[in-house]
């Protein structure tokens, strides 16, 4: 509980901090990693604060997925496509022009500050070293990688803050959060218990290509594990 307290705390922390919030979202699961909780916040209490949605990781889905929920989320707010990668990213020129014409609006004050904030996993830490071209925040990919927020310059009118990962409370089930890497791998102690809720989520045609495994698990799910455990010699 003390973790979570203090976690939470550098949370507002960073929110009261920035003048740009980007909310950060992973482009597998949107609304999943979305916090309402968060938002409701900066409506209520600080609605001079601008929001922005960056729909990360969108290299793992069909851009047809990432057009649309573009569309939808652009729809509340100023929503932004990106691949995080030092050497061959997408949307970094865009977000960097965004943020720029956001530190043209604020031109009474030296600087501005950007907080990126969202659940844990999404890519906050890689954005922002994809914005800067070089590795200046710790990465990895577990949750709870960021312990502490920290400052980093982007350029001299503009100040990124990279903020640990929260989870909401939410009524959401155990398999959810699993699967949005939202708990550390240590922590999972049979992860073959969580196979049949990505075979529901997914189309299976899908997994047997890109895993290269039969379509033996259309009967029932549990043929599909045997099938992974056989073709992983697990």
């Amino acid at each position: 509980i003390g973790q979570s307290r203090r976690i939470w705390s550098e949370l507002y922390k960073v929110i009261d901090s920035s003048d740009v919030v980007i909310q950060v979202l992973d482009a597998r699961d949107p609304l999943g990693t979305r916090s309402l909780l968060v938002e409701k916040y900066l409506t209520e209490k600080a609605p001079h604060k601008h929001l922005v949605f960056v729909l990360n990781k969108v290299d793992l889905v069909p851009v047809w997925v990432t057009q649309k929920w573009v569309t939808i989320l652009s729809r509340e707010r100023p929503t932004m496509a990106f691949h995080s990668s030092i050497s061959n990213s997408f949307g970094k020129g865009a977000l960097i022009s965004l943020l720029r014409q956001f530190a043209v609006l604020h031109k009474d004050k030296k600087n501005i500050s950007v907080g990126l904030i969202g659940y844990p996993n999404v890519g906050k830490s890689s954005i922002i070293n994809t914005l800067r071209a070089k590795k200046v925040c710790n990465v990895a990919p577990i949750a709870g990688e960021t312990k502490v927020w920290q400052y980093v310059a982007l350029m001299n009118s503009i100040f990124l803050i990279d903020c640990p990962g929260v989870v909401p409370p939410s009524h959401e089930t155990e398999e959810d959060m699993v699967l949005k890497g939202t708990v550390r791998v240590e922590y999972v102690s049979n992860p073959v218990d969580y196979i049949p809720f990505i075979l529901e989520r997914c189309k299976h045609s899908y997994l047997s290509t890109t895993y290269k495994v039969g379509l033996l698990f259309t009967a029932h799910y549990w043929s599909a594990t045997d099938v992974y455990a056989v073709h992983y010699g697990s």
